[in-house]
């Protein structure tokens, strides 16, 4: 690349140095006449002079010190090693052998104040008087190189540092003078030479030593026009067509530069070169003044002097010098020039963000971008500099540029700043690369999910969103499904809800968006117990209603402790040939893990059997495992669950009774639903389908210790209309009045007859109430027909009515007719006139012995009683006195009574008997106190004026005595 085509800036801020004024050898220091050689380092410079001395200056420009380094010659090379005190001076006197000194600065010779050499060695060329025309050392000093102008060069070793003895050896020679020679060091130290006609390499130690010159290149280059890159481990040369690098391998890049080069040095990045004045045409007037003025002319004449980047390939500064050049050197950061006539010029590069600024301004920003990068700023300052350039790319109207340039600055980047420019709808791709950038880089918000989601919504790009989801990027998942949802992407919407295990809402959205029960039940079906019972009772009604079978029994599997989550089994496939077919569909549930991934919906033919094979096997697998522990909940609180699904319910009623040991609550709450739905179901049918359902109701509640409560019987069987239930409850409760009377509320005679067959042996008052309702209605009465006959016998045959009540039963209303009475009149009068005559008879007697009785009182209390009988009542044995006679007639030895003092005595032989009479008496009495006993003997009594006069005779009726 042509220099010409490098952009120039102006990096380095110039200004020339001020010598002290109070210092006058400051200023002779530098003085053309004087100053030979001059070299930089360890925070000083070193001035080498005509007249052998070294004067070294501080960084104030100030003699600090100065000495007589040589006696014989000027100084013309000078280079002090960087941190340490060594200073190697080498001078020139044609008429004798070159003299090199080693000085340590550090140490002083005390006779002469002047610093110690601690080396000093003439340098040979084959006692040929040639000039120095380059010279090189290494930083130990182990190594020295020396170049004459007769074509050879010197290679001294040893240790300069201690006189321990210095070995030279003359290792190239040639016709062309030497311009330049460089050391290189590796694991070989090679030796780059420079003449004016070749550029050649000779290793002098390591592997190849000992082998002639290699020559690198045909051409050649001045004096001082070859230096080494420290930086890179380059040797650069510098020839009137460009810039040449040299490294390892051999020849390194070339930039174009045209023109004569006078001198070429190294400044960090940069490579300093000075060009010398142009030559004019050659006249007759100019050779004149090649030998008569040629040193003035020298002072007037114009120099180049450039700093380049040959990296980034720009001049970061240029300039023209009315005088020439004399020397480069670098110290405190800064490069330093010298001109022939002495004035001394820093040169000090503008800091980081000077320079780009510099850049920004005249919008080169690429430039800017690589600067930074190889200055090695901070990833915060590059990002503003590529967001400067997307700016400016932006504004031109290179959108896609622009938008890298944005992204490599993501990190650092207020992404509301980017997202503005480029909303346009035009933009909407490169907004799409941003946005996917921010979530790589973990920066994106919810509302820039949601933005991207949009983006893609609007460009319908389905593979993009899927890949976006798959992609495991970070974002916000509610945002991100919500958006799904939104566009109508509910398959993404689904796995990504399956893939963060947010259950219900993938229930959800196969429910609510996708219409998709089938899978929704599949997917409850596949989770843990206590994971599906919450989403199941959610959607109860909704599985119901288009997955009844299904929904039912897991219903049925939860509440029997039978529930099992579901697995698949991994299926051995035969493998099929590459390329595919139609069954080989890439879908988002490849990317779904166990236990949620199904198994294919279209196998291929190949693999048809083994499906069926691993699916029984499945079955096996699933029966042979236990059944999770869970919290089995109360079965009613499914019951809702089942409304306007009653087939189903009575299905799950059904399968839950199965079960054992229920709890007593929960088999009121099954028996009670159960028969309510088979009452309902009856209701709903009709013919042998309703009795079917009937009959169904009536077993359920059949039978003893039902857990249904009678109340819930009768309200739904009343509700129902379900007559047997109701029957079958007031029976089953002893409420048979109940039972009559419900038939005959609803004029039910048929009905009412069986029931007075059934259960008027037991319940007698029934014939009462049948006898008023076959009279009630002719049409009762003859439907009847000889039931009334029946009921009117059993009425007389049981005492159940008296006559008069039957007769004024019947005369309630003009349906009875006397003829159908007659008999049971006559009958009834007829047994009153035969008990009428009876009781006269018992009352007759019962008068009589009543006198015999008084009478007989009358006469113990008023005549005298004869005793004559001869014989103890006790013993047998004949009367003797003592005698003891009682007024029943019988009479007794005093002996034989066992009186007891104080006890009056009583006839042994009536004791008994008397005992008895008393004791009735005793009960009369205390029973005369019993109210409760007589209420109770006339409400039992079918002949209650009977009941009243046997009470009355007791004494019940008496007015209790004053005593």
């Amino acid at each position: 690349m042509a220099l010409t085509s490098w952009k120039v800036f102006n990096f380095f801020d110039v200004s020339e140095v001020k010598l002290p004024d109070d210092d006058g050898e400051s200023f002779s220091a530098f003085d053309s006449n004087d100053l030979h050689c001059i070299c930089s380092g360890s925070d000083n410079i070193f001035v080498g002079s005509n007249d052998g001395h070294v004067r070294i200056l501080s960084q104030a420009f100030k003699v600090v010190r100065t000495f007589k380094a040589h006696d014989t010659g000027p100084i013309t090379q000078i280079k002090q090693m960087e941190g340490t005190a060594l200073l190697v001076t080498i001078s020139e006197d044609l008429s004798n052998e070159p003299v090199l000194k080693v000085w340590a600065l550090d140490k002083i010779e005390k006779k002469t104040g002047a610093p110690k050499c601690l080396s000093t060695l003439g340098i040979h060329n084959g006692r040929k008087q040639f000039p120095i025309s380059a010279f090189a050392t290494l930083e130990n000093l182990s190594q020295l190189a020396v170049g004459f102008a007769n074509g050879a060069v010197t290679v001294i070793r040893g240790d300069l540092i201690h006189d321990r003895g210095a070995k030279q050896r003359t290792v190239f020679e040639s016709e062309e003078p030497i311009t330049g020679v460089e050391f290189r060091e590796g694991p070989n130290t090679t030796l780059y030479l420079a003449t004016t006609g070749r550029i050649l390499t000779l290793t002098i130690t390591g592997k190849g030593q000992g082998q002639p010159a290699k020559v690198l290149e045909d051409t050649g280059c001045g004096v001082g026009c070859m230096t080494f890159d420290e930086a890179n481990g380059d040797i650069v040369v510098v020839r009137d067509d460009a810039i040449h690098y040299y490294g390892v391998n051999g020849r390194g890049p070339s930039f174009a530069y045209e023109g004569p080069k006078q001198l070429v040095g190294i400044f960090g990045n940069y490579v300093a070169l000075v060009t010398p004045p142009k030559e004019p045409t050659p006249t007759k007037m100019s050779t004149l003044r090649r030998f008569v003025g040629s040193r003035r002319d020298d002072l007037y004449n114009t120099s180049t002097f450039a700093l380049l980047d040959t990296d980034l390939k720009y001049i970061a500064h240029t300039e023209t010098l009315i005088l020439q050049v004399k020397a480069l050197f670098t110290e405190w950061g800064d490069l330093f020039l010298l001109t022939l006539d002495g004035k001394l010029f820093r040169y000090h590069e503008k800091t980081l963000q000077q320079k780009l600024e510099i850049l920004y301004q005249r919008d080169l920003y690429v430039l800017a971008i690589n600067f930074a990068q190889k200055a090695g700023v901070d990833t915060a300052q590059r990002n503003v500099i590529l967001r400067k350039y997307g700016d400016y790319l932006h504004k031109k109207g290179d959108y896609d540029t622009a938008m890298q340039q944005y992204l490599k600055a993501i990190d650092n980047t207020e992404p509301s700043q980017v997202i503005r420019k480029f909303l346009d709808s035009q933009r909407i791709n490169n907004l799409i690369e941003y946005l996917e950038e921010l979530h790589d880089h973990d920066k994106a918000t919810i509302d820039h999910t949601t933005l991207l989601l949009n983006c893609y919504a609007k460009l319908k790009d389905t593979a993009k969103l899927e890949t976006f989801i798959k992609s495991g990027t970070n974002f916000d998942l509610e945002t991100a499904i919500s958006m799904c949802r939104q566009g109508g992407y509910y398959d993404q919407a689904v796995f990504l809800a399956k893939k963060n295990n947010e259950h219900e809402l993938v229930i959800d959205i196969l429910i609510e968006d996708s219409k998709n029960y089938d899978d929704a039940l599949d997917y409850i079906w596949r989770l843990a117990p206590e994971l599906a019972y919450p989403n199941l009772m959610k959607y109860a009604r909704v599985l119901l209603e288009h997955c009844p079978k299904d929904a039912t029994q897991i219903f049925i599997d939860y509440y029997t402790r039978h529930y099992r989550p579901k697995k698949d089994v991994p299926i051995a496939t035969m493998q099929e040939p590459q390329g595919g077919g139609a069954y080989n569909v890439a879908n988002l549930t490849s990317f779904i893990p166990l236990p949620y991934r199904q198994a294919s919906t279209y196998p291929s033919p190949g693999t048809a059997g083994n499906q069926q094979l691993a699916g029984a096997d499945a079955a096996d697998a699933e029966a042979a495992q236990d059944s999770p522990e869970y919290h089995i909940p109360k079965p009613r609180t499914a019951f809702s669950s089942f409304v306007d699904h009653p087939q189903n319910f009575i299905t799950f009623l059904e399968a839950c009774l199965e079960q054992e040991n229920i709890d007593k609550t929960d088999m009121t709450d099954l028996y009670t639903a159960l028969f309510e739905m088979y009452l309902e179901t009856a209701n709903d049918k009709k013919g042998a389908e309703k009795e079917y359902w009937e009959a169904k109701a009536k077993r359920l509640i059949d039978g003893k210790d039902i857990p249904i409560d009678a109340s819930n019987v009768l309200l739904l069987s009343h509700l129902s209309n379900f007559r047997d239930g109701t029957t079958l409850v007031r029976e089953q409760q002893g409420l048979r009045f109940d039972i009559f009377r419900s038939y005959t509320s609803a004029n039910d005679t048929a009905g009412a007859i069986k029931a007075l067959r059934k259960y008027g042996p037991d319940e007698p008052q029934l014939y009462p109430a049948a006898l008023a309702y076959f009279t009630s209605d002719p049409q009762i009465l003859e439907e009847a027909g000889d039931e009334l006959n029946l009921v009117l016998k059993k009425i007389d045959e049981d005492g159940l009515m008296a006559p008069l009540q039957v007769i004024q039963t019947l005369s309630t209303n003009a349906v009875a007719k006397m003829g159908m009475v007659k008999k049971y009149l006559s009958d009834t009068v007829e047994r009153e006139r035969k008990e009428i005559s009876n009781n006269r008879r018992l009352i007759e007697s019962y008068r009589t012995e009543t006198e015999s009785k008084r009478k007989e009182m009358d006469d113990l209390g008023e005549k005298p009683a004869v005793f004559q009988t001869r014989r103890c009542a006790a013993c047998g044995r004949s009367l003797d006195l003592p005698t003891v006679h009682f007024l029943c007639k019988h009479s007794f030895h005093q002996s034989c009574l066992n009186e007891t003092d104080g006890v009056e005595a009583e006839c042994p032989k009536c004791t008994a008997a008397n005992n008895n009479i008393r004791s009735f008496r005793k009960a009369q009495e205390d029973s005369a106190d019993r109210h409760d006993m007589f209420q109770d003997a006339l409400q039992r009594s079918r002949d209650r004026f009977g009941t009243i006069s046997e009470f009355f005779g007791r004494g019940v009726m008496t007015a209790p005595t004053a005593e």
